[in-house]
């Protein structure tokens, strides 16, 4: 019974546990002991909560017992939380030894709202060092390995949640989206994952790596989870300065009434841009296949034209650079984490050898890069010539949503890559977030879903889905469609 509690989506868990089936304790334990039994060849996770979730999970069924209402539609389901959010019960780390074992003061908005939804927090799971990467090679404390082929990376930055999800670790999780660090993740491990409109989920507490680009986001299975995880992490926040004051999208009907099957009505634009004979075949062929289901589905399917997605890539590694320049120059050896002092050094010179031995060669990488693209003499040919570009991106995209009710991609244009491949080649792994970063440059949303295994390889392949800011059930709606007219797909090996 353990093991199969494992393999349940997460909506079936909630079923189970709130008609008293089975408890959340029962369903937590069962992921823990997964955890145990395969995470130390995966690596998922930088820190396992047991005893938390476990009480967390008593706390849920004491209610039920007491006849009281689940505080949400997930109360119980057990989730793994990037190790990025700020959780007072545990460390965050964001993958840099410049902050191990640091535990935060305050719980992030994301990390509060889960607790009061009633979901246990397994642990917090591995990532790129500040989210900075496409693979979860950049993480201090050692590569996540991706559940479908252990010498394979699980994508990037947020490849722990998504490795944890296909290695059925945990039912759901938490990512962050900066570039496709929740797309781009999802589609390598066949599992699904949202990047919502920029400002509807809280960034309070969300360590900073680009302020402009960040955004939480979930991640599941299925797209009826992720829609339901969705609704329990979006709101307003008046901590945060760019959150949208807006009403919470209606995802999960759209889910619901995705999964019937019928796209009548519905426009599909695919991005001429965002199709290219330089990816990899498998994926053409998996993403032309996932198109003409669309079709079959009753969508009408165009072509449309979104020119300055070539620049996307330059622009966005100027911008993010320069953003993390801003953002990391808080980490300072003066008021936490690590300190490198001899006890003879002055302010600047623990500042240095702090710096260096704290970050990792990726996050100086950007640093350096941001540093300069902000420096006198150079502000306005490089920052400012890609905010440029930004705002053109923003507006092909609206240009295209008057054509299109949602654009549809490859979601990466390659299967993952074998660990440590291209380490030293960062040019070709930023080409991995070809299609995903034009959306976090304008601030809209998309989802990856699963579509298949690459001819090529066997390895999986993701559809991605984009929609305009502030019409995320739109994602949901195409992508349970879509996901119920696919059928049941293999799962990881391990």
């Amino acid at each position: 019974m353990s093991a199969e509690l494992t393999r349940l989506s997460a909506a079936d868990l909630a079923d189970r546990i709130h008609s008293g089936e089975v408890s959340s304790v029962e369903v937590t334990q069962a992921h823990l002991d997964r955890i145990a039994q395969v995470d130390g060849e995966v690596h998922a996770f930088l820190h396992v909560a047991g005893e938390q979730a476990l009480a967390a999970a008593r706390a849920v069924d004491d209610a039920r017992t007491a006849g009281e209402a689940p505080a949400s539609a997930l109360a119980g389901v057990p989730l793994a939380l990037k190790d990025v959010f700020t959780t007072t019960d545990m460390p965050t780390t964001c993958g840099s030894k410049i902050l191990e074992g640091w535990t935060s003061p305050y719980d992030a908005t994301l990390t509060t709202k889960l607790r009061q939804a009633g979901i246990p927090v397994l642990g917090k799971t591995n990532l790129d060092e500040f989210a900075m990467g496409s693979s979860t090679e950049n993480s201090a404390y050692g590569p996540t390995r991706n559940p479908w082929d252990t010498t394979r990376i699980p994508g990037g930055s947020g490849g722990g949640s998504a490795a944890a999800l296909a290695s059925f670790q945990a039912p759901l999780a938490i990512g962050t989206d900066t570039g496709g660090s929740i797309r781009q993740p999802a589609a390598v491990t066949s599992t699904v994952g949202v990047k919502p409109t920029y400002g509807t989920v809280s960034r309070f507490g969300l360590v900073a790596c680009a302020s402009s680009l960040d955004q939480g986001g979930p991640c599941g299975r299925t797209v009826l989870d992720t829609a339901l995880l969705h609704e329990v992490v979006a709101g307003y926040d008046p901590r945060d300065s760019t959150s949208v004051n807006e009403p919470v999208r209606p995802v999960v009907a759209a889910a619901r009434e995705g999964a019937r099957g019928d796209l009548r009505g519905v426009k599909v634009g695919v991005v001429r841009e965002l199709h290219s004979d330089s990816y990899q075949p498998g994926v053409l062929q998996s993403f032309d296949a996932a198109v003409a289901q669309l079709t079959d589905l009753g969508a009408e399917v165009i072509e449309v034209s979104c020119p300055h997605f070539t620049h996307a890539l330059a622009s966005y590694y100027l911008i993010l650079p320069s953003e993390v320049s801003s953002n990391l120059a808080r980490f300072d050896a003066m008021r936490y984490g690590m300190r490198v002092d001899d006890g003879s050094m002055s302010a600047e010179q623990v500042m240095s050898a702090t710096r260096a031995a704290g970050f990792g060669k990726e996050v100086k990488r950007r640093i350096m890069i941001g540093t300069y693209a902000l420096s006198s003499g150079y502000y306005d040919a490089y920052y400012g010539q890609a905010l440029k570009v930004r705002t053109l991106i923003a507006r092909d995209f609206a240009a295209a949503f008057e054509q299109a009710d949602v654009l549809v991609s490859p979601t990466s244009p390659f299967t993952p890559w074998k660990i440590g491949e291209k380490v030293n080649d960062p040019l070709a792994m930023y080409l991995s977030d070809l299609c995903t970063l034009p959306t976090n440059l304008a601030g809209n949303c998309a989802i990856s879903v699963p579509s298949g295994l690459s001819a090529d390889d066997g390895l999986p392949v993701g559809l991605q889905i984009m929609a305009p800011a502030l019409a995320d059930e739109r994602l949901y709606r195409v992508g349970a469609a879509y996901e119920a007219a696919r059928g049941e797909l293999a799962t990881a090996a391990i």
